[in-house]
């Protein structure tokens, strides 16, 4: 079997009051998945990804990511930060923590001049991703002027200029309007039908299905609960009861062309 790109081993970490955001975390990621986080809030989905992206680091277990251990020393080499930050790329669930440059064309730009790319390449690279996310009539406009949906494409937008292998979501739909979650799931098939390896943190079962492949649940005693195909995962109703992702007041449809949803009421 191929060589994980992220694997967690026995990861643990507490929050600076003490309390824990993770416990005894195992897991790994391949190339190409398509992996959702699920849990409750409050399970740990937010800090797991930040380690992932070497924002926060485990207090004991590890991180190997890309055949390398991942920690405060390791990334304070250059040449390994360097070569860590321009693979993955994390979309915040506030679209205003990441957005600073006081025009949006700069806020793409960002990443890339970072990274210390050549000016011709910058421009292309910015240009292509507004070609992409239709964000031309937006470039010339501060960030913070623009709408919550506007804001997070401009977000996604400043991350897939540094050209990521992995691409890391926090509740990438809260607060959106249905045209823009729907405009975001498909976004997120296509960048993972082009070989980007997609991780999403999200409790919004509605869009899990569209989303990912596998599903990796946590509890609310921030123990992984079950990871699995997403199908088995959604089926699993004591499971989803049990880590507080439904009450009783969801239910299962099974409509006529064979496709599951798990849907709210009340």
């Amino acid at each position: 079997m191929a060589e994980p790109l992220f694997q967690l081993n026995n990861v643990t970490y507490h929050y600076p009051t003490g309390e824990t955001a993770l416990e005894g975390i195992d897991l790994s990621i391949y190339k190409g998945e398509k992996v959702a986080l699920l849990g409750a809030n409050g399970s740990g989905k937010s800090t797991l990804l930040k380690i992932l992206d070497g924002l926060l680091f485990p207090q004991s277990g590890s991180l190997i990511a890309f055949g390398e251990t991942v920690s405060e020393q390791t990334l304070g080499n250059e040449a390994f930060s360097f070569a860590f930050r321009r693979r993955v790329g994390f979309v915040f669930q506030n679209s205003d923590a990441q957005l600073f440059n006081s025009s949006v064309w700069d806020e793409i730009a960002f990443g890339p001049v970072q990274l210390g790319l050549e000016r011709e390449e910058v421009v292309s690279r910015v240009e292509g991703v507004i070609a992409m996310l239709e964000l031309d009539h937006l470039k010339n406009r501060p960030p913070f002027k623009l709408s919550g949906g506007e804001k997070k494409k401009v977000a996604i937008a400043s991350v897939l200029s540094i050209n990521p292998m992995v691409l890391l979501f926090d509740e990438p739909t809260s607060g959106l309007d249905p045209r823009t979650q729907r405009w975001l799931v498909n976004l997120i098939r296509t960048l993972n039908d082009a070989g980007k390896t997609i991780i999403t943190a999200t409790h919004d079962l509605e869009i899990v299905d569209q989303i990912a492949d596998r599903a990796v649940v946590l509890g609310e005693d921030h123990r992984i609960a079950a990871t699995g195909a997403v199908e088995e995962v959604l089926g699993d109703m004591d499971l989803l009861l049990r880590v507080n992702l439904i009450d009783e007041e969801f239910h299962r449809h099974l409509h006529g062309d064979g496709h599951k949803h798990v849907h709210a009421h009340g």
